[in-house]
């Protein structure tokens, strides 16, 4: 597989954007190195982008400036068990501005019982912000973990209640 990759310097913070002929595969956290996309994709064949990342990172300016509240891009989603693939397209559709739970989220995916692998599945999540999993918090209101860090879940989310 070939990842078409940039690195795009958005809201203050370097993003790494990852890129198939398919569709967005990846975004990283804030100030990552190049290995973060490597860590997912061990495999790929990594090239610099031209074009394929052009639209997501466009897309991002606009959401961290408030001007979008959803993205629409054409996604691929890694190779991925049957309970990952239900969490992440549960994550696409938590709305902007709005923030539920990790049990609540298992439910809306198929596999209430699941918790724990629910929230094993939100942590391999390769396409932070796109798919919001900053929106999904812990049972008690805590902020659970988060691949990009604490920081940036918290900004993230203090940025979408600002703009809802």
């Amino acid at each position: 597989m070939t990842i078409y990759y940039s690195r795009n310097t958005i809201a203050q913070h370097s993003y790494y954007l990852g890129a198939t002929a398919q569709g967005l595969c990846f975004v990283g956290g804030w100030d990552q190195p190049l290995t973060e996309l490597s860590h997912f994709y061990p495999q790929a064949r990594l090239l610099p982008a031209t074009t394929q990342t052009m639209a997501a990172a466009t897309q991002l300016t606009e959401y961290f400036s408030g001007q979008r509240t959803s993205f629409t891009l054409s996604l691929a989603w890694p190779q991925a068990t049957a309970l990952q693939q239900a969490v992440w397209q549960a994550l696409v559709a938590i709305p902007y501005g709005t923030t539920l739970t990790y049990s609540t989220l298992a439910q809306q995916a198929g596999y209430p019982q699941a918790i724990r692998a629910v929230a094993s599945a939100v942590g391999k999540n390769p396409l932070l912000i796109v798919a919001p999993c900053h929106r999904v918090l812990r049972k008690d209101g805590g902020l659970g973990g988060y691949r990009g860090g604490l920081t940036m879940k918290t900004a993230l989310l203090t940025l979408e209640q600002k703009n809802n």
